[in-house]
């Protein structure tokens, strides 16, 4: 059942109540109708915007009450041929961002949330973002055009956070790290091109990819990264001259890249001729017990095969979005200008926010704080999962990130998995969407998004007898 026929169903059904009355909760329509959580929820948010029905946080979806007088809704057939103009044709674009989508769909509330790209609200300092934005607010020019590049002061902290000679000109700030991907990935590949991503990999990633034009063809990876022998035969075969990484707590699998394949993975791509978008999205979210970490590809490289970039986003807010990218040579010039054309400039009171918060002193606090739950998080949930469901426990856990890469019995499907999940309180995120060919058998969950402690114990508890429901 397609989106627009759940849509359809959905409203046929509820037009049977009465104003006010309560639909059946988003586990009862996931059952109901064979159909995914996702399905489910942008049904929903289709039959909120047509006034349909409405939504009552905390309390569920009713029955609209019935609008005074409605309006002729126009013929837009004509937009189904204006907007397939380009099949056919290459490049073609596909526009799919179910995977993102996914990652920013809000759980119901009456549903434990191990789904959501960012940590629960309490984890995050919003005490100190709201004093930094006031105190931001009041600096002289704060709501006048900033510098294209970014602030210089803003510029300047993330080199030094980087290191390894970057200087403050080489550094673009951008708004947060999806931004900074479509800016990369736009600017190193014509339309039409390969460009080379692990697998598994971030499907936000594979959807900028798609959209710009670009074909993703996967490298594997394993427990400790892209492996450097296969990505070597895949820019011989396929004569890319990019790669997308994330050498660093990887989504979905926490893998962090070892120093020979470090050194590997750059090899092989200067043979290549091609460049490394380092996606250095986590390095804010380690854990207390975390050894040492590596520095950035980018700290290792004079000669500009890396682009770096990193968000603030993840470790301080969703809103927050200040991110960098890093290039060295031409490609820095190239990228200018592409953000230039996008998007003018990331707005001046939002990089002031950010330059407050990241050089006061509870910056440092708030990390230390987040090390110390996430740890505790991880060690919990795992605790739990090794209890309750050991089979879905991977071999090694992450020190960063917060994410686990569940594994899933072999003949369990991760979409029918998640579905029965869904039905037993918990949303989580199928598999398949992380990889570009034959999906594995594994599931993403979050444990950084649910409320309480007591909310991953019982998740845990929830994921157990969902897996055996379908036994």
């Amino acid at each position: 059942m397609t989106v627009q026929e759940l849509t359809d169903a959905l409203r046929s059904t509820v037009l049977r109540y009465s104003p006010g009355e309560r639909v059946p909760s988003s586990r009862e329509l996931v059952e109901r109708y064979r159909v995914s959580p996702v399905s489910v929820s942008r049904a929903i948010r289709e039959l909120v915007a047509e006034g349909v029905v409405v939504t009552r946080p905390g309390a569920g979806v009713f029955r609209a009450e019935p609008r005074p007088a409605s309006v002729a809704q126009g013929d837009f057939s004509w937009q189904e041929v204006a907007l397939s103009a380009e099949a056919g044709a290459p490049p073609a674009r596909t526009v799919d961002a179910s995977g993102v989508l996914a990652a920013l769909a809000l759980a119901p509330p009456e549903v434990i949330d191990l789904n959501s790209g960012y940590p629960h609200p309490s984890l995050l300092p919003e005490r100190a973002l709201a004093g930094a934005l006031s105190r931001a607010a009041r600096r002289p020019g704060a709501w006048g055009r900033p510098p294209l590049e970014g602030l210089p002061e803003l510029r300047g902290w993330f080199a030094r956070e980087i290191g390894g000679g970057v200087t403050a000109a080489e550094v673009l700030i951008t708004a947060g790290g999806q931004s900074a991907l479509t800016t990369a990935l736009r600017s190193l590949a014509p339309p039409g091109a390969p460009v080379l991503v692990e697998s598994p990999t971030y499907p936000g990633l594979l959807a900028i990819a798609r959209a710009a034009g670009l074909r993703p063809v996967p490298v594997p990876a394993d427990q400790d990264g892209v492996r450097p022998e296969r990505l070597a035969e895949a820019f011989a075969a396929t004569g890319a001259r990019l790669f997308v990484c994330q050498p660093l707590f990887q989504n979905p699998t926490g893998a962090v890249l070892g120093a020979e394949r470090r050194r590997a993975v750059l090899a092989a791509a200067k043979r290549a001729g091609a460049f490394v978008v380092e996606d250095d999205f986590a390095r804010l979210l380690a854990h207390a017990d975390a050894p040492e970490l590596p520095p950035p590809l980018a700290a290792d490289d004079p000669d500009g095969t890396v682009v770096h970039l990193r968000s603030l986003t993840k470790a301080a807010a969703p809103s927050l979005r200040v991110g960098a990218l890093v290039a060295r040579g031409p490609a820095l010039a190239r990228l200018r200008a592409v953000q230039a054309v996008d998007s003018f400039f990331v707005p001046r009171p939002l990089q002031e926010a950010a330059l407050e918060l990241v050089t006061s002193p509870d910056w440092p606090r708030h990390l230390r704080t987040l090390a110390r739950e996430l740890t505790d998080r991880r060690q919990l949930f795992a605790a739990a999962l090794a209890h309750r469901a050991p089979e879905l426990l991977p071999d090694r856990l992450p020190y960063g990130g917060f994410h686990l890469w569940l594994p899933l019995p072999g003949t369990v499907d991760p979409g029918a998995f998640t579905s029965a999940a869904l039905r037993h309180g918990v949303a989580v995120s199928p598999g398949r969407g992380y990889f570009t060919a034959e999906p594995a058998p594994r599931t993403r969950t979050t444990f950084a998004a649910a409320e309480t402690h007591a909310q991953l114990t019982d998740a845990a508890h929830r994921l157990a007898t969902a897996l055996a429901s379908l036994a």
